[in-house]
């Protein structure tokens, strides 16, 4: 279980650096997604994809503690 948490711990910095390099008006938006971009502010809160993602973890990890 250590070797699972630390693997999704590395996979979750190396998506933080490729955010931090893109910028959020490049993202795809799944409909649900909210983006609010005005003069001096940007808002985006992907509640769609936390939604895809938990389910996608969820099946992952019932997947690996079947094994």
């Amino acid at each position: 279980m250590s070797n699972f948490l630390i693997i999704t711990g590395l996979i979750l910095i190396l998506l933080g650096f490729i955010l931090k390099l893109k910028p959020l008006e490049n993202l795809p938006l799944l409909p649900g997604d909210i983006f609010i971009k005005k003069e001096n502010f940007v808002f985006y809160f992907p509640i769609t994809t936390s939604i895809l993602l938990s389910i996608l973890i969820t099946i992952i990890i019932w997947f690996f503690s079947k094994r």
